[in-house]
């Protein structure tokens, strides 16, 4: 049985050679639709008329997007391009493509390896070896070490290598538990240490992290971000562009002004954007929102896009997830669900680690004393024990709110500050310095 093959060539000269081989000769393929361009592409792909797309690299609105929707209609991209083009080649692996082929290539060859994209081989044959083209190669694995650690040679010296920065996603349930607040003070403890840190705010329903900063929110941040992974390379020197410069080691990514914005972050933007973050930073605290459903009433659509996606696409990517639940009966109540759908979704990357953060810790709501109750009931009805405990600065939250600034700025000596760069501490596990910084 052929392969039935789709293709988009945008009147490449390349597209009449395999249409006409593929008539005359037998090459195991059989084009199954010349599509006009990305649109009729991927509605012919998400109606199950073909198996593997041979596209033109320069096809216009081919983007990380649409590579995502291919793959999920299971469809499997294999590019075009002209050969040394080195720039082209970059661009399509970007995007998620990973079989490429030059546009001289004999029918035969290119027929070879659409027939290899699908059955998922990753060697490469001759013909193709012969052209120096490669099959997609594993990705490069990385020893556990301290972050932006150079890996030895053979000969003794230490080579340089990218620095592969940990990223910690700050999630909890709905009801303002406080996720913001720690994600913006503990990176600014975390780049006080000092580590080079990326705040990243991804919270689809509600992105206030611009607003707690006294940052324009209708800067480009995350969307811009999200846009340029899909439509090229994205590197750590575009997206450091991207960013604000707080302090010497803090950046910010805001995340986008209105909640209706959410379809432009894409899981596969979202990850693409963190994975150069791990290049920029030392640690990239990740500010996520707080709901986990998975749409299952749009399941049958798998090209529907997801509005919690890219939130469980940080707790997949993420190295250490932090909990955050109020310090309140309804907190508590509300701590203890979301920690119960966590474990059953099972989100969380297999690597990773959590710890729970209770936060708003203060009298009068809590029986007794409030730390050891709140500690003794998360243990009892969670079956887990917080890190920290966070108090309720009140007075500290409100002069930071009201002059754009983070806790470090406007109140250093605050009780609730204190217990973040503990916190910091303890996920680093290098003492952080309490002295007063400021912006530059």
């Amino acid at each position: 049985m052929k392969l039935a093959v789709l293709v988009a060539a945008a009147g490449a000269a390349w597209e009449e050679r395999l249409v006409t081989a593929a008539d005359r000769s037998d090459l195991g393929i059989e084009i199954a639709r010349r599509c006009v361009d990305v649109v009729d592409l991927l509605a012919v792909a998400a109606a199950g008329q073909g198996r593997a797309a041979v596209v033109a690299a320069g096809l216009r609105r081919l983007d990380a997007d649409a590579v995502d929707r291919l793959h999920a209609a299971g469809v499997v991209p294999v590019g075009v391009i002209r050969r040394d083009d080195q720039a082209a080649e970059e661009r399509l692996r970007a995007m998620g493509i990973e079989y490429l082929v030059p546009e001289d290539a004999d029918p035969q060859v290119i027929a070879a390896l659409a027939r290899e994209a699908v059955a998922g081989l990753r060697a490469v044959s001759a013909p193709l070896a012969s052209l120096g083209f490669t099959a997609p190669s594993a990705s490069a694995s990385f020893a556990a070490g301290p972050v932006g650690a150079a890996p030895e040679e053979s000969n003794g010296r230490h080579a340089p290598a990218p620095r592969r920065g940990r990223v910690v996603a700050v999630w909890g349930p709905t009801g303002a538990p406080g996720r913001t607040t720690v994600a913006v003070n503990l990176a600014d403890a975390l780049s006080r240490v000092p580590f080079p840190t990326l705040l990243v705010d991804a919270d689809v329903y509600g992105a206030t992290v611009a607003a707690a900063l006294g940052l324009l929110d209708e800067s480009p941040g995350l969307a811009a971000a999200c846009r340029h992974a899909a439509s090229s390379r994205l590197d750590g020197a575009t997206l450091a562009g991207i960013c604000w410069q707080l302090t010497p080691n803090l950046r910010v990514l805001t995340g986008i002004p209105l909640a209706s914005r959410w379809p432009e972050l894409r899981p596969a933007g979202v990850q693409a954007v963190l994975s150069t973050a791990r290049e920029l930073a030392d640690y990239t605290v990740v500010d996520c929102g707080f709901n986990l459903e998975t749409d299952e009433e749009l399941s049958y659509d798998t090209m529907a896009p997801r509005r919690n996606g890219a939130t469980l696409a940080v707790l997949e990517e993420a190295d250490i997830v932090v909990v955050v639940g109020a310090g309140d009966p309804i907190g508590m109540q509300r701590l203890v669900r979301s920690l119960a759908e966590l474990r059953e979704l099972d989100v969380v990357g297999p690597e990773s680690s959590s710890c729970v953060v209770l936060n708003k810790v203060r009298r009068g709501v809590v029986p007794g004393d409030p730390r050891s109750e709140l500690v003794a009931a998360l243990a009892r009805f969670g079956g887990t024990e917080p890190v920290a405990l966070l108090p309720y600065d009140r007075d500290g939250l409100d002069v930071a709110v009201a002059t754009g600034r983070t806790l470090a700025e406007s109140r250093p000596s605050s009780p609730l500050r204190a217990a973040l760069v503990d916190l910091a501490s303890l996920l680093t596990g290098v003492p952080a310095p309490r002295g007063r910084g400021a912006r530059r």
